[in-house]
């Protein structure tokens, strides 16, 4: 809790991301072990994905790869650390996507960011929906892994307007 009010801003101050410069999150790394457990959690288990040998062998991806939704799933923590919320934000919750596009795979050992930019706000009287140009890039290659236009709901308390 105390990571997230520490990164809490002023609506006033967050109406200034409208349009203006990408919030780009630190380097994740992508390694076996997050694939696999995801691999566990959805159980998609595709050799692409948890049998390195075969992946090297028999893919042009010289080993294995990040599940596409494994990868948008990352959106969440690597926008965590790029973006502020707003005070008096009671809870955040994703809104949907009007689009997703996997560019590029994420292969196993690497590290990707996360690069938002804040391109429409709705305020309402009890929540704000933003929404955000959002890319995914892999450390050392030009192409990014994903590319979303994701919406994001944030719940006021209303007791403080």
């Amino acid at each position: 809790m105390e990571a997230i009010r520490a990164k809490l801003i002023p609506l006033e101050q967050y109406r200034k991301l409208l349009n203006g410069p990408e919030l780009v999150s630190e380097w994740l790394m992508v390694d076996q072990t997050m694939i696999d457990t995801f691999a566990d959690a959805t159980r998609d288990h595709q050799f692409i994905h948890t049998d390195p040998e075969r992946a090297k062998a028999e893919t042009p991806f010289g080993g294995t790869i990040a599940h596409g939704f494994l990868t948008l799933s990352l959106l969440s923590t690597l926008a965590f650390d790029a973006m502020p919320g707003v005070e008096r934000t009671r809870m955040g919750v994703n809104h949907g996507f009007e689009r997703v596009r996997f560019n590029s795979p994420v292969k196993s050992g690497t590290r990707v960011r996360g690069k938002f930019r804040l391109v429409k706000l709705t305020e309402r009287v009890v929540s704000l929906q933003s929404a955000w140009d959002a890319v995914i890039e892999v450390e050392g290659v030009t192409k990014p892994a994903l590319e979303a236009h994701w919406i994001t709901l944030a719940l006021l308390d209303s007791n403080t307007v």
